[in-house]
């Protein structure tokens, strides 16, 4: 080969790589006519606007170029008030094209098309709104790794199917966004098109798959300039009627409160709730719960799962202690007895303000305000009645400070006060966190400090302090971590904490493949080893190695094996509930497989079992979930699940007495059975099924008193009833009628009922008889939710 043939192919290898992999920009062009949101793309203004075309494969096939055939083009508008996007997504097969409908936020079997914007174009969060081919809306915040679905915008689409394909055409107002105050606006800038059927996502702006972040790999959106937003209040009234009815009467409650949204600036929200119903919201999964920690619930309630990502920074956040369990138990003397024992207090108000300045800087502040909660207790020799207080007067605040910079990087701090009236415990929890990137994102080093004070009887604090470095590009990758906490570590005023005291060493590597194979679609492999150490008595709390294979076949089936083995000998320092007592657990090997069927399929399936072993005669777990679900059309589809446990010869702990700590061999099952059904009249309005019903049982058949070394020996002497039989049963049936942007009518009936036996029934026919034969809940609740923008009303008057 002659040296000008060399450099001339090394030159268009070099500038066709530096072309393909630059970002793409597209202008917007501003406009004073009328844009009518109705699918159709009729406005002559269209036909002089900027292109966004020739889309690539983000997945399976990276960076491969879109076929003619399925070519995309999206263009730009923008007004005062919002900015308009239009998309022609060809498809040489438009009868093909998947348009389940579903409810909102539910992204289901469909085509989708959707648009990634970041008004600061820093390379961090992404405001993401997608609609389906059905014209569904779904829309979220993203930040790496991860995107928050219950965030909720207002704003407009229609989508409609046509011979060659389908049209979408959207209107974002400006207040579903955040963005700087400069004059000439520059915002990052995605579109994604997702054809369902052959399981392909393709971007505007490449996405390489081979660097770890995805956010700032977005294009460039130019050309807005010297928008004078309208202002930002938005009006939420809601009114509820809830009808009950159970063995002890019926009662019947009307509620009406006020949501407000407004617009400090184009950067910064307040949000505030006066007098919150959350009648609504999801059953709570009770359980029989045997650990020695409480159970964790999941949000369910808008105020508080809504546009929270600052405030969930540094894992000092758990909004579920907000009008949570009261935090204390009343005293009582022999002679009484608690007759009334609320099991949640009542939020008497709530705000939150949250966004970004144009440097980068974001700010969120969350305050919340719970009522003062007593508890109801009997004298049962003179007959007197008294009320204690369990949970006084308490106020909830967070204060969040993250700066970013360089794209892709940042450094945070985040409070944390939980302030209770009177002489109640108070708390303080602080942290600084730091997560710096290379500016390829080849490289990552992060970290963070967090410290607690706790002001009760005896004051104390504790802290924590973690750092981690990793490799975030490459078919190869890798990381290791170390981290410290220490003994009076408790952030579990306003976060949760499970574990303290120990110190921590990790490290994994993984392999993955960026394009498919003759074999797989996607594939990765990721290895870890990970050793915790108890500070005081330097014995080991968890050691042991682990493997992950995740896959796709090429006919889109997801194939998932987790194996780890701990091939030493640990101790567990919470389940004897007693500080600085320890329970010996026995070498063992974790297996489970993840077997899910391609959902583009009318019928598909999810197959998980696992298996538990320990180096102990005849202690293991058993556990498999399965999960099918039929799509008989676009309109109606129903799923089941069944998630069955079966441990034998567990061990736990059982009491605590004069004697010393007890725990038991006993024997348990778990056995959850979930049924959900979905019809949708169209794509606002839907009839939805949830349907669960729990049971489990622990039986003891031995005995055994702890010693100090953390090793068991057999208690003939003690002979306590602790079997337990536990029955929960859900059902919520609802309609729900979005009848304009942000306005909702739901419909609910709900039933509900919980027994809690220490006589074992084994027979599940009868556990379903018993508690169906019990007195149920039954509540019957009616609301409406209006929107209104203060713009609105304004021009109107």
């Amino acid at each position: 080969m002659s040296k000008f043939l060399s450099i001339a192919i090394f030159c268009l290898i070099f500038f066709s790589y530096t072309a393909y992999s630059q970002k793409k920009t597209l202008q917007a062009k501003s406009i004073t006519e009328n844009i009518t949101i109705d699918g159709k793309i009729n406005e002559e203004i269209w036909e002089s606007t900027s292109v966004a075309t020739n889309f690539v494969m983000f997945e399976p096939d990276n960076g491969k170029p879109i076929s003619n055939d399925k070519r995309t083009e999206v263009k730009v508008l923008y007004d005062n008030n919002a900015i308009y996007i239009s998309a022609l997504l060809y498809d040489n097969e438009p009868e093909k094209i998947q348009r389940e409908i579903t409810k909102r936020d539910v992204f289901g079997v469909s085509d989708h098309f959707s648009v990634y914007i970041n008004g600061f174009n820093d390379g961090q969060q992404d405001f993401r709104f997608f609609v389906s081919a059905a014209g569904v809306q779904m829309d979220c915040l993203a930040i790496e790794d991860s995107e928050d679905f219950t965030w909720d915008a207002i704003w407009d689409s229609e989508v409609t199917v046509t011979e060659f394909g389908w049209v979408v055409e959207m209107k974002i107002p400006y207040a579903a966004l955040r963005f700087s105050k400069a004059d000439k606006q520059t915002w990052g800038l995605n579109f994604m098109r997702e054809i369902k059927r052959d399981v392909q996502k393709y971007t505007w702006n490449r996405i390489d798959t081979k660097i770890g972040a995805v956010i700032p790999q977005a294009g460039i959106l130019q050309g807005i300039e010297s928008i004078q937003t309208p202002t930002r209040l938005f009006l939420i009234p809601y009114s509820s009627a809830y009808y009950q009815q159970s063995d002890i009467g019926s009662d019947t409650t009307l509620k009406a409160g006020l949501d407000i949204k407004y617009g400090i600036n184009d950067s910064f929200t307040l949000d505030a709730i006066l007098i919150p119903d959350f009648g609504q919201t999801k059953f709570d999964n009770a359980i029989l719960n045997l650990e020695p920690f409480e159970q964790q619930l999941e949000e369910n309630r808008p105020f508080f799962t809504e546009g929270t990502d600052l405030f969930n920074k540094g894992g000092l956040f758990y909004s579920r202690r907000i009008g949570g369990a009261p935090s204390t138990e009343p005293a009582t003397a022999a002679n009484e007895e608690i007759t009334n024992y609320p099991s949640t207090v009542d939020l008497l108000n709530a705000v939150k303000i949250s966004g970004r300045t144009e440097k980068g800087l974001g700010i969120g502040f969350l305050n919340a305000v719970t009522e003062r909660t007593k508890a109801t207790i009997l004298n049962n020799d003179t007959g007197e009645v008294r009320k204690e207080v369990i949970e006084p007067l308490t106020n909830y605040n967070m204060l969040v400070l993250d700066q970013r910079f360089n794209q892709n990087s940042s450094v945070s701090f985040v409070n944390a006060n939980t302030t209770r009236n009177g002489d109640f415990r108070d708390a303080n929890a602080s942290a600084l966190l730091f997560d710096l990137n290379t500016k390829e994102n080849t490289y990552n080093l992060y970290g963070d400090f967090k410290y607690s004070s706790i002001n009760t009887v005896e004051d104390y604090d504790g802290f924590k302090t973690e750092i981690g470095f990793a490799k975030t590009s490459g078919k190869y990758r890798y990381g290791f971590s170390g981290k410290y906490v220490s003994e009076n570590y408790d952030v579990n005023d306003l976060g949760i904490n499970f574990y303290s005291n120990y110190h921590n060493a990790y490290a994994n590597g993984s392999y993955r493949i960026v394009n498919p194979t003759k074999v797989f679609n996607t594939f990765k492999i990721n290895q870890y080893i990970n050793f915790e150490v108890d500070n005081t008595s330097k014995k080991l709390q968890t050691g042991g190695f682990g493997t992950e294979i995740k896959a796709t076949t090429l006919s889109n089936d997801y194939l998932e094996f987790v194996f780890e083995f701990s091939p030493f000998k640990t101790f567990d320092f919470y389940e004897p509930r007693e500080y600085g007592r320890y329970v010996f657990i026995p070498e063992k090997f974790f297996a489970a497989l993840n077997f899910t069927s391609n959902e583009n399929n009318a019928f598909s399936i999810v197959i998980e079992p696992s298996i538990i072993k320990h180096n102990e005669d005849g202690r293991n777990s058993y556990s498999i979930v399965i999960n099918p679900k039929y799509r008989f059309n676009d309109r109606l589809s129903l799923a089941y699940t069944l998630d069955y446990i079966n441990r034998k010869n567990d061990r736990g702990w059982v009491d605590s007495n004069e004697i010393g700590i007890v725990f038991a061999e006993r024997n348990r099952e778990i056995v959850q059975n979930d049924f959900t059904g979905k019809y949708a009249l169209n794509n606002k309005m839907t009839i939805n099924l949830t349907a669960r019903y729990y049971w489990s049982y622990s039986k003891n058949h031995e005995f055994f008193t702890l010693q100090n070394s953390g090793y068991l020996t057999p208690n003939s002497t003690y002979a306590q009833n602790k079997d337990r039989n536990f029955n929960s049963w859900n059902f919520d049936l609802s309609y729900s009628w979005w009848f304009a942007p942000g306005s909702e009518i739901s419909i609910l009936y709900r039933n509900y009922g919980l027994e809690r036996a220490s006589i074992v029934e084994k027979d599940l026919s009868k556990n379903l008889k018993s508690i169906f034969n019990s007195d149920l809940t039954n509540v019957l609740s009616i609301s409406i939710r209006y929107f209104i923008d203060y713009n609105a009303v304004k021009n109107k008057f």
